[in-house]
């Protein structure tokens, strides 16, 4: 009987450990491609401004972009972008068109044991613009129920928007410009999104559209990553290092002044929110 437990255990140790050499392997190839290919492809949006955007010559730029051009350095490789709908990354880092998606997976989300994750570069938490002049008739979350909310497919502000009992009006990487004219216009009624990105978007459209951050309503504080398949886990290692070299030497802090008009995005903001359950939510 001894013998047969022992024999149970040993079978269940071997294949253990040929998963972890499988998957060990696996990652070791897929670095040396990219090294001998020498570039990381990287999928991003191109038009969330101040993290992905084009500049008035039209250049590729952004704290995400910038912060992944860096490590592109450190690693000796460049970084080739392919630009694409948030809603498309998984799929294009999983089918290997990509190595790393622009895309920041959530503890909550249902996919993510399904990918890897890297070192966060980035904490925020849950704001929503509304019109100026009447604040789109929200003082609250509560208030969302019925009301038009803007945003892309999939993501987890419209998973919030959904639970408060929000119309959802989706969009396709539009820019900034499109969200504020049809919150204007009455074309829908709130935009839910990271509080940053929110801060520098009415900055810079306070002239031309009459919109704003309702102030003092956040929900769902969070840190914001790079997302890998799990075949690449070598990758993900050394993603991490030159990051966590990055905060080390300030060269993060330093990007991050940068693109968000001398606020440090890399530590956590102290802020009061309301904490919505949105892992029920499709």
């Amino acid at each position: 009987m001894k013998k047969k437990f022992f024999a149970v255990i040993s079978l269940a140790l071997a294949a253990v450990f040929l998963v972890a050499c499988s998957s060990q392997s696996s990652g070791e190839k897929n670095w040396e491609k990219i090294e001998k290919r020498g570039t990381i492809k990287v999928a991003t949006a191109g038009t969330l401004y101040p993290q992905t955007y084009h500049d008035d010559k039209n250049n590729l730029t952004g704290y995400d972009v910038e912060i992944l051009k860096e490590v592109g350095k450190r690693l000796k490789l460049k970084i080739d972008f392919t630009e694409m709908g948030v809603d498309g990354m998984l799929t294009a880092v999983n089918s290997g068109q990509v190595d790393i998606a622009n895309y920041s997976l959530e503890d909550d989300n249902k996919n993510v044991k399904k990918f890897l994750r890297s070192e966060p570069y980035k904490y925020s938490f849950t704001s929503m613009v509304v019109r100026d002049s009447d604040n789109s008739g929200i003082s609250s979350w509560k208030d969302l129920k019925g009301k038009k909310a803007a945003g892309a497919a999939s993501t987890k502000y419209m998973k919030i928007a959904k639970k408060m009992g929000a119309e959802l009006v989706v969009y396709d990487n539009v820019t900034n410009d499109v969200y504020m004219q049809d919150l204007v216009n009455g074309r829908t009624d709130v935009i839910v999104n990271d509080y940053y990105l929110q801060k520098m978007a009415v900055a810079a459209v306070k002239d031309k559209y009459p919109v704003k951050i309702n102030d003092g309503i956040y929900s769902n504080p969070y840190s914001t990553s790079f997302t890998f398949s799990l075949k690449n886990k070598v990758l993900q290692e050394k993603v991490n290092k030159a990051i966590k070299d990055m905060k080390k030497d300030g060269t993060l802090t330093k990007i991050s002044k940068k693109f968000f008009a001398g606020q440090d995005v890399t530590k956590k903001t102290k802020v009061n929110y309301t904490n919505i359950d949105i892992s029920d939510v499709e």
